[in-house]
């Protein structure tokens, strides 16, 4: 009994011991946790700037494809799109900036990047980068470092703009004269506007305009004077990123052609396809009379080998029926057989004769009456024979 209560209260110390360590070594805090977007802003990349443009009294438009243009005088966003894709897309957007309106570029923007330079006359270059001073230590001019107040150096009196996430090792340069751009000692030039035409080029050597950027720093002051928006102008955001399906593409721009396709095809394995049934229900099963089986077999008879059949049996039926009633009858040649069946059932020789020796297919009529004349010959002589066996029964 000592040794079980001893046990229980070893168990005990250490079960007490254990909730005192977890109670002075823990602690109990709240911790925020960002939510993912939701509805629409997390499809829609330009969900925040959206809503900035309406708020400063503009008009804003976003689209996955490109199929048209803002209006003059306009303003174009674009992010994660392909420049050098197709030709003739980039010469429209071309035109129209060169007519007066706003292209803003960031940095997501890929391909073309020597006929954007030679358009636009700006480029984009690489600088060393700086090693760190102690291994382990983070790099504080990382590409994600939050950089220092930048200055805008736009030519005139302005606020300075708060920037954070620029890439250090890149930096732009203009070999036109730049009518605005935004530049610091450590950064360097990060974003420059050219003026084209009656429109402008704005590059700017980031992507600071997503949904969460936009909230950071100065970003939203940045978006305004990259794009200089004023009430009432007409903002245009276009993206490539996560473009919709080819098969969602083909469905909403040639629904029709889709189903005609999809119905012909259907039709095509209707017709191949193997069934699993008759087309039509099967009939009941019953029985037929002996006159509409005779009448089956005879026109069965009839369209397979023009009657041949038919015909044979006739003959065969009344060769047996006249061997039987003619006293050597098998030793008879063809013509005197048939001399001697006329004789006893008094019809014409030579009509007997045809109607016997007829060979390949007949006209239906024809047929006809040739059966007849056999059948009728047949029953004569069976009935002769029967008359004389009568009398002889009767003697």
């Amino acid at each position: 009994m000592k040794s079980v209560w001893i046990i229980r209260v070893t168990i005990t110390v250490v079960v007490v011991a254990l909730a005192v360590w977890i109670a002075r070594n823990t602690y109990w805090d709240e911790v925020e946790i960002p939510m993912p977007a939701q509805g629409e802003a997390a499809s829609n990349p330009f969900y925040t700037q959206q809503h900035l443009v309406e708020a400063l009294g503009a008009h804003s438009l976003w689209q996955r494809v490109p199929g048209a243009i803002p209006p003059p005088q306009g303003v174009l966003v674009l992010s994660n799109f392909n420049w050098s894709l197709i030709d003739v897309r980039r010469e429209r957007i071309q035109k129209w900036v060169e007519a007066g309106g706003r292209l803003v570029i960031d940095r997501s923007v890929i391909g073309g990047e020597d006929e954007l330079t030679r358009w636009t006359g700006i480029s984009r270059y690489s600088v060393v980068r700086r090693k760190p001073q102690s291994p382990g230590k983070a790099d504080p001019d990382g590409p994600n470092a939050d950089s220092e107040t930048p200055e805008d150096v736009s030519g005139n009196a302005g606020p300075t703009i708060g920037i954070c996430g620029f890439s250090r090792y890149s930096r732009l340069q203009s070999a036109r004269k730049t009518s605005w751009m935004l530049r610091s000692p450590k950064l360097g030039v990060q974003a420059m506007r050219v003026a084209l035409g009656k429109g402008s080029v704005t590059l700017v050597n980031s992507r600071p305009f997503t949904n969460s950027d936009l909230l950071r720093c100065q970003h939203g002051l940045l978006f305004t004077r990259a794009t200089q928006l004023h009430r009432g102008d007409d903002v245009w955001f276009i993206t490539e990123d996560k473009g919709p399906s080819l098969l969602s593409v083909i469905w909403t721009t040639a629904a029709p052609v889709v189903l005609i396709g999809l119905a012909l095809i259907a039709l095509w394995l209707w017709r191949t396809g193997v069934r699993f049934g008759p087309v039509a229900a099967p009939t009941e099963a019953a029985r037929r009379s002996l006159a509409e089986q005779i009448l089956g077999t005879g026109q069965f008879t009839i369209r397979v080998g023009g009657g041949s059949a038919l015909h044979a049996a006739a003959v065969r039926a009344l060769l047996e029926t006249a061997d039987r009633q003619i006293p050597g009858f098998a030793r008879l040649g063809s013509e005197e057989r048939v001399a001697a069946i006329a004789r006893l059932a008094s019809v014409d020789a030579a009509e007997l004769a045809l109607a016997i020796n007829r060979s390949g297919p007949q006209h239906t009529n024809e047929l006809r009456q040739h059966l007849a004349l056999l059948e009728s010959v047949r029953r004569i002589i069976a009935k002769n024979r029967n008359q004389r066996e009568g009398s002889r029964h009767a003697d």
